[in-house]
């Protein structure tokens, strides 16, 4: 059957216990029943005052329950929802704003001077609401929680459609943010697809509500990552559709005793994190106080778009032996790649997944790729995917191909297909390094780098240079205590991978290595590896 998040909501919400929370922020508990009714207020008051379906409705605020509570706003009231970064700068800000077409602006306080500075521009919106925790608002906004608590809290008599559009603004990491539009049927249907590979899933909203009434509604989940990031945001989506509880934290950085202090009093079944640069400070804090957690209600660690490495996983795995690592392999226009699941029992390498049904792998001909060739092609993936990126045609027609008589999603991820069909990632072709006529993905070289016992963490970037077109060069943070060796480190790579994928030169970087969702920031290390060497 089609599907509409909306539709879900308005089926799930009676039959969960009215007590139950849905979303949680440190102290602060609100229950299904209240959100029930605050989503629903919010949604006819955003409508009252000129939203229509299909209108879009921007988020810029932290991790905290009115994100969540706005997503399910937005799907009552048929409005798109559009994530903008709070880590911009106020012209970015406004460029989200402008090119996603935004009707409405929920903000957190805290950015209130960024939207006074770029609001005469902002001639498209109408509604301004902000989330506000104490004091006066802006003159020209309305109150969230103002807004949350007027109404009766019914449910709205409103029709909806499989068509309604979710947005996911990419990173900009390659251009400008691009957003990628996702059909409410598509994007659950995806969901579905791989909660079917464990066994029978409800395929309609009385099976769902069914589902409900007889084992419950999903268990607490943390996302670590920040909710403006695919990964956060579509896991805290599964889990508030499956009835569950959305567990936020209240720093604005991770800090892991705290996410572990929230897992033992939350009782919380899955986090959701990006990789090392989340996983390497959470292992850290449970080896700084063992036993101090009580991390026995965890089923799974989730990670997404970043590689997650083998011995941290591993590490993870001492203090909550019943767990599973999940690494998901995908990207905001290709959901479902590939995974791997790794357990105390069974150890899986770094940057090899278990292709998905819908993946296939193709070369630069798009032809499709044999397994155990060891021929690099590029990982497509078929239906369901997006509608295409916002307003950008060309864009859309070369990440979204037609090859070989079906439309496929290519993101640009570059990988080689074993003999028995799992794939080895090597990283996004956007970022490849053409050494001497030799290609070299920086992450497979960064994934050495951080197995060094010095390397807290590793970016790998191309500089230019004359004889060899790019040069191989390695950006390191060192663990604390560490002395640094670059002939050492140099060595390490070469004794792991191939000569000419060994860094030309390695820096101790002075600069931020990642974004706040785990993602590599390469532009600010390159420039950074750029000043250091005196490269063109």
């Amino acid at each position: 059957m089609p599907w509409n998040f909306g539709d879900i909501l308005d089926a799930i919400s009676p039959v969960l216990p009215q007590d139950a929370p849905a979303f949680v922020h440190g102290d602060r508990r609100i229950t299904w029943g209240e959100t029930t009714k605050r989503s629903n207020n919010l949604a006819r008051a955003l409508i009252e005052r000129g939203a229509k379906p299909g209108d879009k409705l921007a988020f810029y605020m932290r991790n905290r329950p009115e994100y969540t509570e706005l997503l399910a706003t937005a799907y009552k009231a048929r409005l798109t929802h559009v994530n903008v970064n709070y880590r911009y700068k106020p012209d970015e800000v406004f460029y989200i704003f402008d090119n996603s077409d935004a009707q409405t602006v929920v903000y957190g306080s805290e950015f209130r001077d960024i939207i006074e500075e770029i609001r005469p521009r902002l001639t498209k919106v109408q509604t301004f609401v902000e989330v506000n925790d104490g004091g006066d608002i802006a003159p020209f906004a309305e109150r969230y929680e103002t807004l949350a608590t007027s109404g009766s809290g019914e449910q709205l008599d409103i029709k909806r459609s499989p068509d309604d559009l979710l947005f996911i603004y990419t990173g900009g990491t390659t251009g400008m943010p691009k957003g990628v539009m996702w059909r409410h049927d598509d994007l659950r249907e995806v969901q579905l697809s791989a909660l079917r590979r464990l066994g029978p899933v409800p395929e309609s909203l009385d099976a769902l509500v069914a589902s409900i009434k007889e084992v419950g509604p999903a268990g607490p989940m943390i996302p670590a990552c920040p909710l403006m990031h695919g990964t956060g945001l579509l896991t805290a989506n599964g889990n508030m559709l499956s009835g569950g509880c959305v567990v936020t934290l209240d720093n604005q950085s991770l800090d892991p005793h705290e996410l572990w202090a929230a897992v033992d009093r939350n009782k919380v079944q899955q986090v959701a994190i990006v990789g090392d640069a989340f996983a390497k400070p959470m292992l850290r804090a449970l080896e700084e106080a063992p036993g101090k957690y009580d991390l026995s209600s965890i089923v799974t660690i989730i990670s997404s778009g970043v590689m997650w490495s083998t011995e941290v996983k591993r590490g993870l795995l001492k203090y909550m032996p019943n767990a599973i690592m999940t690494d998901s392999f995908g990207a905001s226009e290709a959901v479902g790649l590939g995974s791997s699941l790794m357990t105390k029992d069974g150890e899986i390498a770094t940057a090899k997944f278990q292709i998905g049904e819908r993946c296939k792998v193709f070369d630069e001909n798009d032809q499709p790729v044999e397994p155990g060739s060891g021929t690099p092609g590029f990982i497509a993936l078929g239906a369901p995917i997006p509608v295409g990126y916002y307003k950008d045609p060309e864009k859309s027609a070369r990440t979204f191909k037609t090859v070989r008589g079906e439309r496929y999603a290519i993101p640009g991820d570059w990988c080689t297909v074993e003999t028995d069909g799992t794939l080895t990632l090597l990283g996004r072709g956007s970022a490849c390094i053409n050494t001497a006529g030799e290609k070299v993905y920086p992450e497979e070289v960064e994934e050495v780098l951080k197995r060094h016992p010095s390397i807290e963490d590793a970016l790998v970037v191309g500089l230019p240079d004359e004889k060899w077109g790019q040069a191989v060069t390695g950006v390191v943070k060192l663990n604390n205590g560490a002395s640094f060796d670059e002939d050492a480190l140099r060595a390490h790579v070469r004794a792991a991978l191939a000569g000419y994928k060994t860094p030309k030169r390695i820096l101790i970087g002075t600069v931020p290595f990642r974004a706040p969702n785990g993602k590599a920031d390469y532009k600010t290390v390159t420039e950074f590896a750029k000043r250091e060497l005196g490269a063109a």
